[in-house]
């Protein structure tokens, strides 16, 4: 400012020098005061930059004052709200994002045992006619899931016809015996009639005909010789021998329905394995990349001559029907030294400082949470450091991890 001072006071003595040059009197009021209004313009001119540039570092510094200040703790949270991965059901299924519940195991993933699924025998009905029949008509394809009641075959043929005919003239009888009083027939004819119209619809039964059916046939005689096999339970058909025209002799399955919701698995184990089974307890099914919990319901207690192997069998439950009767599986006993959570390899991703880490899914949505790996065997493993009651991502893991190490990169739906 005293350099600018200068430089006015200058600027000053110059006009009053040419002043004084064109006439020999002093300035006058209107050039003191255009001399004085050029000074305070330029003073002004050369004040604003700095005024502007002071107002921009305030205004920065404001903006920068005006974020707040957070706590530890609510920041922590907020740190975990930016890591949480939110999915819909459709973007779960196009990821193939599965998830399970834990719950704390005692399996070992040493002590492990051949196994084959079979299916659940409490669930399963093989249709064989204790009759001579003949195939007039088909109404399913092997592998297709039925109803109970639903159509199977249409069967028919000379035995048949015979035993249908039997039980209408049987049950005739029996009819008009019983509305006769007892004055006029006796004990033994009145019983005798009773038991050859029971013993017709027995054969009947055999043949696999429904009650409804056989009160039908009595009603209608005209559908002697033929009659619809229907599924006695829900189930798919296996098994199935059936072919038009053929015939079949009595005691001949013609197919198999099973009810695949629940199967049976058949291990064989060492003397040594099956010290720690219990009937009741449970062990770890492994099939494929699916491990499924089943519960031990009997042994042989008896070894086998050639393998020195004792046999176990387990039920297990077959949400969804993914597994089927015949597919090979590995059993995991139970150990009651080591604890933790059996988890497959797809469960386990690493973390941006190498460590093992899973996925947790809660209501913000799926989140990355540190383990322990303590035993990895044959795509299992031992961990530990999670908390039972947790849901945890089995299948589909890669994909969050590689969402989350996006950083905020938004999840569409492709």
């Amino acid at each position: 400012m005293n350099t600018i001072n200068t430089r006015f006071n200058r600027i000053g003595m110059d006009m009053n020098t040419q002043n004084q040059a064109v006439a020999p009197f002093h300035l006058s009021a209107l050039a003191r005061a255009m001399s004085f209004a050029f000074l305070m313009t330029l003073t002004a001119a050369v004040a604003t930059p700095s005024t502007a540039f002071a107002g921009e570092g305030h205004d920065q510094v404001a903006e920068k004052s005006e974020i707040p200040a957070k706590s530890d703790g609510h920041g922590a949270e907020e740190s975990e709200e930016e890591h949480a991965l939110k999915l819909t059901a459709v973007q779960q299924a196009l990821a193939g994002i599965e998830v399970t519940r834990l719950s704390e195991e005692i399996f070992s993933l040493e002590a492990v045992a051949t196994a084959t699924l079979v299916v659940d025998r409490d669930r399963t009905m093989t249709l064989a006619p204790q009759v001579d029949v003949r195939v007039l008509a088909r109404h399913v394809v092997p592998g297709q899931e039925v109803s109970q009641g639903d159509p199977l075959l249409t069967l028919g043929g000379v035995a048949v016809a015979q035993a249908q005919a039997d039980y209408i003239n049987a049950a005739a009888e029996w009819s008009r015996v019983k509305r006769m009083g007892k004055s006029a027939v006796s004990a033994s004819r009145r019983l005798q009639a009773q038991v050859d119209a029971e013993l017709k619809r027995a054969i009947l039964e055999a043949m696999k005909m429904t009650s409804a059916q056989i009160t039908k046939l009595a009603s209608t005689p005209s559908t002697i010789g033929s009659y619809q096999l229907l599924a006695p339970i829900d189930g798919r058909v296996q098994q199935d021998l059936a072919m038009l025209g053929q015939v079949i002799t009595s005691g001949t399955a013609l197919m198999q329905l099973t009810d695949e919701s629940h199967l049976w698995v058949e291990a064989q184990v060492t003397p040594a394995q099956s010290e720690n089974i219990r009937v009741g307890s449970e062990a770890l099914v492994r099939v494929g990349d699916r491990s499924i919990k089943a519960k031990i319901i009997g042994r042989s207690h008896e070894l086998n001559s050639v393998t020195r192997t004792e046999q176990i069998l387990l039920s297990l439950e077959n949400i969804g029907h993914v597994l089927h009767a015949g597919q090979f599986a590995e059993l995991y006993l139970p150990n009651a030294i080591r604890g933790g959570v059996i988890l497959p390899d797809a469960a386990l991703t690493r973390g941006e400082d190498g460590d093992w880490q899973v996925f947790i899914q809660d209501e913000d949505g799926f989140e990355a949470v540190e383990v322990e790996v303590v035993e990895r065997q044959r795509g299992m493993n031992l961990v530990r450091g999670l908390t039972p009651g947790s849901t945890v991502v089995v299948s589909g893991a890669f994909f969050l991890a590689s969402e989350l190490a996006k950083s905020g990169f938004a999840i569409h739906n492709h």
